[in-house]
């Protein structure tokens, strides 16, 4: 746990309010240019020996595809370090060689996995990366080291700009990196995300430890190494937009039905589910029921010629929520696993959501007093559950342990559980529930 040394300075959170230049400086080309693209596995050996012969921090950044792709995978890999230049590693056709692909991307992670990565965002990348066998030993994550700096701009650019007194490109980071080949302008964009990324580290560290709080961000960096994969969320064809006008249970079955059709298209063509069919067409098709491939094709969307090959497919669907039997229906509302929304507290348990105002008064004010974000200081989910989820005397007798066992429950850190929970346990004791009228 941090000790008293680590106490963040609230004036020296403030000193990074000011710009370091009004006017920064643009970084329009990395300094040594665009490094060819690493395509083959003989050229990951190459760069891989490079990397290993290189000195301090690893700079890492990947691009993916989303919004075009199902998958998360990485189509560009950039690495950069000093003594070794920078990296533009495309691993499409590395994995495509086999044996030998898979074999040079080894040879990479066993040259670059005893470093420290630096990455912005770096639970982003992390999972695309690990796909291809590539982990950090380390880590520092520049995006996460601005939030508990205090700062209100935390993406790659406006941080740099504010640090580092440089202006990065931008234009190219909601791209479909999955094109082949890959622009020139694209590349060059690339190269710029990790050529000053070591810098900005190492004023982020200096930063951070002017407040006190370099041992909170090892904790929160070592905390995103570790992190195992998001589980899959339960009944995620909930999420379809226009699903909440829908209150009929027989339409919600074939909203699931068409949704789940859809997954599996888009998972075995690794196309993002919204380029098969948007929400618009899932809610209507649900709403409409056509009975015949021609009702279905006389609906919006469906129509089209890339639709009407794939009628079949959506008609199979609506014919199996028209077939369920009533109790394999879906309920009309939403199954909660935790605690109900928020807005349901006052009407459910009054106790509660007077439990969870004055502890999110409470650590709000620790917020502006420590200078980081409510939801970096504690999950949101984890307090709502130590506030619903009440077991009353004589669990909370120690109430101060009680809480810090709840936090430590839900994965709060050592710096988080040491400066949350005696203001929450402070609050908890000092929350008072409505009365309750007999009206």
């Amino acid at each position: 746990m941090p000790d008293s040394s680590d106490t963040p300075d609230p004036s020296a959170a403030d000193s990074p309010a000011a710009d370091v230049s009004p006017e920064p400086t643009p970084l329009l080309a990395p300094r040594e240019g665009v490094p060819p693209l690493t395509d083959t596995p003989d050229a990951v050996r190459a760069v891989a020996a490079a990397l290993a012969a290189g000195s301090g921090p690893l700079a890492v950044d990947a691009e993916r595809a989303s919004g075009f792709r199902y998958s998360a995978r990485a189509y560009l890999i950039q690495l950069r370090r000093r003594g070794a230049g920078t990296v533009l590693l495309d691993p499409i056709p590395v994995v495509a060689a086999g044996d030998d692909g898979r074999d040079a991307l080894t040879v990479l992670a066993d040259a670059i996995g005893d470093l420290e990565w630096v990455l912005h965002s770096a639970d982003q990348d992390l999972p695309g990366l690990a796909e291809l066998g590539l982990t950090p030993g380390s880590l520092y994550d520049t995006e996460l080291a601005g939030r508990l700096a205090g700062f209100e701009r935390v993406g790659l650019a406006a941080m740099v700009e504010r640090v580092l007194g440089l202006s990065l490109q931008k234009g190219h980071g909601a791209a479909d990196w999955s094109t082949r080949p890959l622009p020139d302008t694209w590349l060059n964009y690339a190269a710029l995300d990790v050529e000053v990324l070591v810098e900005l580290r190492d004023a982020m560290a200096e930063e951070l430890a002017s407040q006190g709080k370099t041992d909170w961000a090892a904790q929160e960096f070592e905390h995103i190494r570790l992190a195992p994969p998001p589980a899959p969320k339960p009944d995620r064809w909930r999420r379809t937009s226009g699903i909440h006008t829908v209150k009929n249970a027989r339409t919600l079955a074939a909203i699931r039905e068409l949704w789940t059709a859809r997954d599996d298209l888009a998972r075995k063509r690794d196309v993002a589910p919204s380029r098969v069919l948007p929400d618009s067409a899932i809610t209507a098709a649900a709403q409409q029921n056509p009975s015949t491939s021609g009702e279905l094709r006389s609906l919006p969307v469906f129509g089209g010629p890339r639709q009407r090959r794939q009628s079949h497919v959506w008609m199979s669907a609506l014919e199996r929520a028209r077939s369920l039997p009533e109790d394999a229906l879906p309920p009309v509302a939403q199954p909660f696993l935790g605690p109900p929304p928020i807005s349901r507290w006052a009407r459910r348990d009054p106790a509660a959501a007077a439990r969870l105002a004055a502890v999110r008064e409470a650590v709000a004010a620790l917020s502006e007093r420590v200078h980081v974000p409510v939801e970096n200081l504690c999950a949101p989910d984890t307090l709502r559950r130590l506030c619903w989820e009440w077991p009353g005397p004589p669990a909370t007798d120690d109430l101060p342990a009680h809480v810090d066992a709840v936090l430590a429950a839900h994965g709060a850190r050592p710096w988080q559980r040491e400066l949350v929970g005696p203001v929450a346990a402070e609050a908890l004791a000092t929350a008072e529930a409505p009365e309750v009228t007999d009206e």
